[in-house]
């Protein structure tokens, strides 16, 4: 084949280190904004992004040769410099280990960039561990739950 031709979605999903909550609504948004700076220069693409002060959600599509891991890896190490860079909060920001990957397939696309713009909305009804471990089950991914994240409780 001359050419190659993929359609390849992404549901990413990580967690503040511990998850503290220290994603300030006064510069969430410029957060985002340089993430999705982040994944254009790795050339691949942002259909929403969103969080909450603990987590942040980006749907993506990728190419064939991206690696995710390492996407998220310049992500986390980027975004993190950057936070602590401008000094938004007290002490070191870090990102937790890890991160959730999902594929997603075209025909739902709009069901979860909506899931992803109403992150406050959803969260009112269940709780970041809640949402994550039910990801994990969804999708049918084998995980040990003492070993899923560090929770702070």
């Amino acid at each position: 084949m001359a050419n190659t031709f993929s359609q390849i979605y992404i549901h990413l999903v990580f967690s503040v280190k511990g998850r503290e909550n220290v994603i300030n609504t006064k510069w969430k948004d410029e957060l985002y904004k340089y993430i999705c700076g982040i994944v254009n220069n790795n050339q691949q693409k942002v259909y929403a992004i969103n969080g909450m002060p603990d987590h942040v959600h980006i749907l993506v599509s990728i190419k064939p040769s991206c690696l995710l891991s390492d996407l998220v890896r310049d992500i986390k190490a980027s975004s993190s410099k950057w936070i602590n860079t401008k000094g938004f909060v007290m002490g070191k920001f870090q990102w937790q280990e890890g991160f959730g990957a999902f594929s997603v397939s075209q025909s739902q696309l709009d069901k979860v960039i909506a899931y992803i713009d109403n992150q406050e909305l959803h969260h009112k009804k269940q709780s970041f561990k809640e949402e994550y471990l039910d990801f994990l089950k969804s999708y049918k991914i084998e995980f040990d739950e003492k070993y899923v994240f560090d929770w702070i409780e």
